[in-house]
């Protein structure tokens, strides 16, 4: 089942340059949070928060408390590569290992992480990876091949997938479809609709459409004058989306600025 999310605070620097600030968001378990707003308004980056992938850059850091189930993730202590291995994260454009094959693809982690012993149990989770991110009738005659040969959409739901193989709590996309066309996104959208319920997903979209259309709840940021991001409102996306309480959510929605 999917894991509650909750920042206290959260803040994120890159070396001296502060790009988030003190954001407390609770996303709920088995729903979609959609995170939406301006480019520059640190979406990327509080999304990447969630999971510590932030601190991977260098000389960036974190402020503040990130609760994921009933741990803090940036407790004293806590292995940073073992919450990335339990908080899958899907990026802007696919990116399949291109020298591994479909099925290994899917393999990769478990593989690494020790999870799976048997040849059996393995290609068993492979297929259930593969049938929850959409992709298993479309490849179960080519796992063999490079991932690679797929299309766009399809490597998108292969790193779906294989996130999905490592049976995490959470799904994060950031910006999931950005790089596909209208019928390979679509398909990508339904299949969140199905994955909320096993799994907490939390979306970046510069798509407000794409937002109201999958998310049940929606997070506005903004950078104000000093380029700092900020969330402005946070609520039921039909809400945020028709009754905003915010008057900067309200001319960002109806297209006034952003």
């Amino acid at each position: 089942m999917g894991e509650a999310v909750k920042s206290d605070e959260v803040s994120a620097w890159y070396s001296k340059k502060l790009a988030v600030r003190d954001v407390s968001l609770e996303m709920k378990p088995n729903k979609v949070t959609a995170l939406i707003g301006p480019s520059g308004c640190g979406k990327s980056t509080f999304i990447r928060c969630i999971n510590r992938m932030h601190e991977v850059i260098p000389g960036a850091r974190v402020g503040g408390d990130m609760w994921v189930g009933e741990r803090n993730v940036y407790d004293r202590g806590i292995d940073p590569v073992k919450v990335r291995a339990q908080i899958g994260m899907v990026f802007q454009r696919p990116n399949p290992f291109p020298t591994m094959s479909i099925y290994d693809n899917v393999a990769a982690g478990p593989r690494l992480n020790g999870r799976v012993k048997k040849k059996v149990d393995l290609d068993a989770l492979v297929e259930t990876s593969l049938r929850r991110g959409a992709l298993w009738d479309e490849v179960k005659d080519r796992l063999k091949e490079p991932a690679t040969g797929l299309s766009g959409g399809q490597q998108q739901r292969l790193c779906i997938a294989r996130a999905l193989a490592m049976e995490p709590g959470v799904i994060l996309l950031d910006e999931p479809t950005s790089a596909l066309d209208p019928i390979a996104s679509y398909k990508i959208e339904e299949l969140l609709s199905d994955l909320k319920d096993e799994y907490t997903v939390v979306i970046v979209t510069h798509n407000m459409q794409q937002a109201a259309r999958v998310a049940d709840f929606t997070a506005f940021m903004l950078a104000g004058d000093d380029y700092v991001g900020e969330l402005i409102e946070y609520g039921e996306t039909s809400q945020i989306f028709n009754t905003p309480k915010d008057k900067r959510t309200e001319d960002y929605i109806t297209g006034r600025f952003g």
